[in-house]
Order: C-alpha cells, then sequence, then structure tokens
C-alpha cells in the first residue's frame, strides 16, 4: 500500500487506498458500509469520483443488504446477545452430534462454543475436540447442521482435500447450498 486517505463523494465516506494495481476496485465494507476503492497510484481522484458516481445503485444496495446482515448484527453485538447466541448454540450443537456420531461413526470427545469472527468452526483430530461459533445462531438451522457434519468429518478427514469433499458428499450432499448461506 502506497497512500490511505478518507475521502467523501456525494454521501458515500470513501476510503482511497492507493496501490500498485491495473484498475480501480470498490468494495462495501462491513460494519459500516463505507466504500473501499482500491486505486492505481496515478489515477486522479475524478476518476475514482466519476466512477463511484456511475455505481451509486449498486453501493446503496450493497449497504442495505450489509445493514440487515448476520455478519452487521454480530460485530454490533452486546455481550447479553453473544449471550443468548451461545445458549441457542449449546442447546442445539449437542442433539446434532448425538445424531451424526452415529452416522458418521465417530466420536466427539469435547464441545465448546466461541463468538469468532473468521471461522464457523474448528476441530481437533488428534484431541476430538470441536468448537462451534455462537454467531450460527443468527443463520437457517440448516447452517449449524453443516458446520457440525463439517467439523465431524474432520475426525475421519483432517484436510479439505478430495476425501473430505467426498465425505461431506456422502454425508450431507446438500452441504454447499449451507455453505453458500454462511458466505452471503
Amino acid at each position: 500500500m502506497i497512500e490511505d486517505t478518507l475521502r467523501f463523494v456525494d454521501e458515500f465516506e470513501v476510503r482511497v487506498v492507493r496501490k500498485r494495481v491495473k484498475s480501480l476496485r470498490i468494495r462495501v465494507m462491513p460494519p459500516d458500509g463505507h466504500v473501499q476503492a482500491s486505486v492505481p497510484v496515478h489515477m486522479p481522484f475524478s476518476h475514482v469520483e466519476q466512477f463511484i458516481r456511475s455505481k451509486r445503485s449498486w453501493i446503496v444496495q450493497q449497504q442495505e443488504a450489509l445493514r440487515t446482515s448476520p455478519q452487521t448484527t454480530a460485530a454490533l453485538a452486546t455481550p447479553e446477545e453473544v449471550r443468548e447466541w451461545r445458549a441457542v448454540v449449546s442447546a442445539f450443537v449437542p442433539q446434532l452430534v448425538a445424531r451424526w456420531e452415529p452416522i458418521m461413526g465417530v466420536r466427539v470427545k469435547k464441545l465448546a462454543y466461541r463468538n469468532m469472527k473468521s471461522r464457523w468452526g474448528s476441530c481437533q483430530p488428534s484431541t476430538g475436540r470441536v468448537c462451534i461459533n455462537v454467531r450460527l445462531a443468527l443463520y437457517p438451522p440448516e447452517c449449524l447442521e453443516y458446520v457440525v457434519v463439517h467439523e465431524l468429518c474432520h475426525l475421519l478427514e483432517p484436510s479439505h482435500g478430495p476425501r473430505f469433499h467426498e465425505l461431506m458428499d456422502g454425508f450431507l450432499p446438500d452441504w454447499r447450498t449451507a455453505r453458500d448461506k454462511l458466505k452471503a
């Protein structure tokens, strides 16, 4: 990164990041919806302004989607809300684990719950410990089931290689739909 400045274009707060890139790129960033523009080093700011104005409706649409997204809800959550999510997730995960363990032929030795920003779950195959993100309470139930099955698959296959995907396809054929809901 060469330069980082904050500017305004009409009603949009824009963080301009000048980089060694070939073309201008904009993103709407969580949790506040500011616009981040990756800009070639020598591009005049007038081009950035023009581009942002031409993308106004797209920016507004992205900001609205961000405002109503579970990611934003999670980023702005109070400790009480996090406790509520933990209660919901910890009420359902043991039932899901009990349902899937005999089907998959695995055994979880310890369940844990955390409020994680960048992972939906984790698994330590060597110890049998599975950790589930409490933010899954903000998503449809099939997403929680997908993460549980995903982590249990790691007890059989530690990596995300072809065998892991074969296991997921065999146990939960529609897993990609739930995964995509978590990415939205």
